[in-house]
C-alpha cells in the first residue's frame, strides 16, 4: 500500500535512512576493523615475545625477559606455575576479563608443556572505549546533521511543488480569467506537470461552458413550450364536454408539465458553481412546503387506497430555497407512493428536519447506498422511473448541505430522514 505521508517527510525519511545505512555500515567496520587489528598484532607480539623467552631465556638459564605489564606463565616450573584464572584459556590469542581488569594472553602447549603470556591492557582498553564513544557520538551526529540537512534539501527540492499547490488551491483556476501556471515554472518536472495541469484546466473549462451553456439553453427552450402545455391543460379542463375519463388524462398532463418545469428549475440550479450562488427560486419554510406537497400528493395517495399523514412534531422557522426543498420532499413523496401498496405514507416535520415513513416493500439493508446512485432502482421497482430520483434527492442534499439517510421502519416499510441543518 502507498505511503500517505507528505512527500517532503518522506525525503527527510530516505536522506535519513540512507545515512543510517551509511553511517552505520561505517561504525561498525571500524568497530570490526580496531578488535581484528588489536587481535591480529597484539597476537604477533606475543607470540614473538614468548618465542623469545621459550628459546633463548629459558634455554639459557635465564630469567624471561618481558615488560612490567607482561608476565609468563609455564607449566612445568613452579615459580612460574599458571593460575587459576588463566587456566581454562584455549590456545592461541584470548582476551580475559575480570572485574575491572582486562588482559591479553597468548597460550601455547609445546611437548606436553604450557606456556603463556599474560599482558595487561587496561590502558589500551581505556583508548579503545575512547574510540568506540567517539565513533558512537560521530553516527549519532550524522543522524542528526543528516535529517537537518535532508529538511533543508528537502524544502528547497519541494519548494515549487508546495509553490504550485497553494496556486491550485488558493486560486480559482475555474475562472476564465485565471493565468497560465506554465510560465512560472523552468522546463522541469514541476514545469511539466504545471503545463499538464494547464492543458488538463483548459479542457474542464471547456467543458463547464459548454455544459453551463447547454444548461442554459435547454432551460430557456423548454420553458416556452412548457408554459404552451400547462396553458393548454388550463384552457382544455374548462371547457365543456370533456368526460371524466378525458379530464383525469388533462389533469395528468398538466401535473407532469409542472413537474418537468420545476425539475428543469432545479437541474438548471444544481448546475450553477457553488451553493451560495443558488439565490433562485425563492425561499419558504418547511411547514410551507410540507403543506404545498401534501396537497399535492395526498389525493394521489389515497386514490390509492393508502392513508396519508402530515404530523408536525417540532418547529422549525427557518427559510429553506423553494425550489429545492420542493424537489426533494416530492420525490420522497412520489418514491413512497410508487413502493407502497397497503398501510400507508407519513410525512413528519421536526425541528431542522424531516421524515417520509412508508409501509412499503422496503429497502434491503446492503442497498442503502446503493439506492442513491444514479439508474439504481430496487428490486421491487414500481413506476416508470429511470432510478434518478433519490440520485437527484442525494444531489441536491450534497449541494445545500443536507444530509439524507435511509433506514428500515418495522415490520415492514421504508423511512427517509433529511436533516436540514447537515
Amino acid at each position: 500500500m502507498a505511503s500517505k505521508q507528505p512527500l517532503l517527510r518522506r525525503i527527510v525519511i530516505a536522506f535519513v535512512l540512507m545515512t543510517l545505512v551509511v553511517s552505520g555500515g561505517l561504525s561498525l567496520s571500524i568497530v570490526a576493523s580496531v578488535h581484528f587489528v588489536e587481535e591480529h598484532l597484539v597476537s604477533q607480539e606475543l607470540d614473538r615475545e614468548l618465542n623469545i623467552v621459550i628459546q633463548e631465556d629459558l634455554h639459557r638459564g635465564q630469567r624471561p625477559r618481558v615488560d612490567s605489564s607482561t608476565r609468563f606463565f609455564a607449566s612445568h616450573l613452579a615459580e612460574y606455575a599458571v593460575p587459576q584464572q588463566f587456566a581454562q584459556v584455549r590456545n592461541g590469542f584470548s582476551e580475559v576479563v575480570e572485574g575491572d581488569q582486562a588482559y591479553y594472553a597468548f597460550k601455547r602447549t609445546q611437548n606436553g608443556q604450557v606456556f603463556m603470556l599474560v599482558q595487561e591492557q587496561n590502558e589500551f582498553e581505556a583508548r579503545e572505549q575512547v574510540l568506540f564513544d567517539v565513533v558512537l557520538a560521530g553516527f549519532l551526529l550524522s543522524v542528526v546533521a543528516a535529517w537537518g540537512l535532508g529538511w533543508l534539501l528537502a524544502r528547497r527540492v519541494m519548494a515549487p511543488v508546495i509553490r504550485l499547490a497553494n496556486q491550485v488551491r488558493h486560486r480559482d483556476q475555474l475562472h476564465a480569467l485565471a493565468p497560465a501556471l506554465a510560465p512560472d515554472y523552468p522546463d522541469d518536472e514541476v514545469g511539466h506537470l504545471a503545463a499538464a495541469f494547464d492543458s488538463t484546466l483548459g479542457q474542464l473549462r471547456q467543458t463547464l461552458e459548454r455544459e453551463r451553456l447547454f444548461t442554459s439553453d435547454v432551460s430557456h427552450e423548454l420553458r416556452t413550450p412548457l408554459m404552451i402545455i400547462a396553458s393548454s391543460c388550463e384552457l382544455l379542463v374548462e371547457a365543456q364536454g370533456l368526460s371524466p375519463r378525458q379530464r383525469e388524462q388533462v389533469q395528468r398532463i398538466s401535473r407532469a408539465a409542472e413537474e418537468m418545469s420545476e425539475l428543469v428549475q432545479t437541474f438548471l440550479m444544481l448546475a450553477r458553481a457553488k451553493p451560495e450562488e443558488s439565490r433562485q427560486g425563492g425561499s419558504a419554510s418547511l411547514a410551507e412546503v410540507a403543506d404545498e406537497q401534501s396537497k399535492r400528493w395526498a389525493p394521489l395517495i389515497e386514490e390509492k387506497g393508502l392513508q396519508f399523514q402530515l404530523i408536525a412534531q417540532g418547529v422549525d422557522s427557518a427559510q429553506y430555497n423553494l425550489t429545492f426543498l420542493r424537489t426533494v420532499m416530492s420525490n420522497l413523496l412520489r418514491n413512497a407512493l410508487h413502493y407502497t401498496e397497503q398501510g400507508g405514507v407519513r410525512l413528519i416535520l421536526d425541528t431542522g428536519g424531516f421524515r417520509v415513513e412508508d409501509s412499503g416493500v422496503g429497502i434491503p439493508l446492503d442497498q442503502h447506498e446503493q439506492m442513491f446512485q444514479p439508474f439504481v432502482r430496487g428490486p421491487e421497482a414500481r413506476g416508470e422511473g429511470l432510478g434518478l430520483g433519490l440520485s437527484l434527492v442525494k444531489r441536491i442534499c450534497t449541494h445545500q448541505g443536507w444530509a439524507v439517510r435511509v433506514s428500515d421502519l418495522p415490520p415492514q416499510g421504508s423511512r427517509f430522514e433529511v436533516n436540514l441543518q447537515g
